[in-house]
């Protein structure tokens, strides 16, 4: 929801980035709309480009005007330094309309799997020519939410071209135990967001009326340690594997309410007495 923080400058969301301790993020919208900006900005705040969010649209729009659109994408991250970009087919998506409950979510047919796992392929192979890796990332009210959704997404694409962005927060509300998740499948997770969940409001929504938006404003997410996941646990895991990706960590919270710099600092110094820093 680009109106939630809206009256805050980049210059002060990288700056209170650095003050927290970050070495580097992914793009927001606030950021400039060309490579050599967007790595002049962030190397004056002594940071690095991670990733940046792409929304597909093969289920619902011609084929290639979409991957000439990831073409351009990609070309935006590379040149900005980035190695990952983050794909998600947001046809028919709910996640971005206050109305539509999460129970109207897309749910792929045999064909849609078909097409999308194709296409999604066809975009990793492009992604690949540019130096980067896609990583998939599951999102609430989108085609690629459920437990099984995620599976089936992995199992039918190539992990040579596509492999998965995973988000605990995201995990959690779909009814993933992120741990387990981690446990099992660190060798296709190529990207990582650790967000929390507060349990007394997430215990609380009612997924046949609520809206993802409707979710966020009420609170529901956090930062890591601010509630119920296990990230101690799950960062023994990725500490014990081969990962060597970044972890974003995300708050999706009303700035207004939740001071960004506070639960910034806060989830950092977290996460460093967790893994030992």
């Amino acid at each position: 929801m680009p109106e939630l923080g809206g009256n805050y400058t980049l210059d002060t969301i990288l700056k209170e980035m650095t003050e927290s301790g970050y070495s580097g993020t992914e793009i927001g919208n606030k950021f400039p709309k060309d490579s050599s900006s967007i790595k002049q900005v962030l190397t004056s705040f002594n940071l690095e480009l991670a990733s940046a969010w792409h929304s597909t649209y093969f289920l619902s729009k011609n084929l290639n005007p979409e991957l000439e659109r990831v073409h351009k994408k990609a070309a935006l991250l590379a040149g900005a330094g980035a190695k990952i970009i983050n794909i998600a087919e947001c046809s028919g998506s709910v996640h971005g309309t206050i109305n539509n409950p999460l129970s109207s979510k897309p749910v792929c047919n045999e064909e849609d799997w078909a097409k999308l796992t194709t296409c999604l392929n066809k975009a990793g192979e492009i992604c690949n020519s540019y130096g980067l890796s896609i990583a998939y990332h599951h999102h609430m009210g989108t085609y690629i939410q459920n437990e099984n959704e995620v599976y089936r997404l992995l199992s039918d694409t190539d992990p040579k071209l596509v492999n998965l962005c995973a988000d605990t927060g995201h995990m959690y509300f779909a009814g993933i135990d992120p741990v387990r998740f981690f446990k099992n499948n660190m060798n296709r997770i190529r990207h990582i967001h650790f967000k929390d969940l507060r349990s007394n409001i997430f215990k609380n929504l009612n997924f046949k009326e609520t809206s993802f938006l409707k979710a966020v404003l009420s609170g529901v997410f956090t930062v890591p340690g601010d509630g119920c996941i296990d990230f101690e646990t799950i960062s023994n895991v990725i500490i014990k594997s081969e990962y060597r990706g970044w972890i974003i960590v995300e708050a999706e919270q009303d700035p207004a309410i939740a001071n960004p710099l506070e639960y910034a600092m806060q989830s950092k110094q977290y996460i460093n007495k967790i893994w030992g820093n």
